[in-house]
């Protein structure tokens, strides 16, 4: 591809290896205990699933950028399917520049042309270029308090 042009390419299983060490740097960033070990499974689950979402890898011409996780859920407020962007990463010389709004209106339009009637985002509210990158994209807080209960796995 001659031209720099932001495009997210879904990933394929070929691809996990790149996904996994990029994910290694995202989640120490937001200092969320990981391993490639325990994650490798599940990521290739969702690879080969479209019905649960979408990773994509981000690329400006044929340059690597980064990479996002979309999923997917269903919820009667929204009338339907909602899409959640789970994970968001640039590298580090991909960041400041306008890359990330360009890749957030191209995550919006995959969302839409999936059927997703709302796209949630959970964001460290310290991590204040990431908030200012999402409310520039139209994303709000919302009034009610995110919760998580971890589940016993099998």
């Amino acid at each position: 591809m001659d031209d720099d042009t932001p495009r997210i390419q879904r990933a394929t299983l070929a691809d996990v290896e790149t996904l996994l060490e990029m994910m290694l740097e995202f989640n120490g960033i937001e200092g969320i205990p990981w391993s490639a070990e325990a994650a490798r499974a599940p990521l290739e689950k969702l690879l080969i699933s479209a019905q649960l979402g979408a990773v994509g890898l981000i690329f400006e011409g044929d340059t690597l950028r980064g990479y996002c996780v979309l999923t997917w859920g269903y919820d009667l407020e929204w009338s339907g399917r909602d899409a959640f962007l789970t994970e968001l990463y640039l590298l580090p010389e991909a960041r400041r520049r306008g890359l990330g709004r360009d890749v957030m209106a191209l995550i919006e339009a995959l969302a839409i042309e999936r059927g997703a009637r709302a796209l949630h985002l959970v964001v460290r509210p310290d991590n204040e270029g990431a908030v200012r990158l999402y409310r520039s994209a139209g994303f709000q807080t919302s009034p009610r308090l995110f919760m998580t209960k971890a589940l016993p796995r099998d």
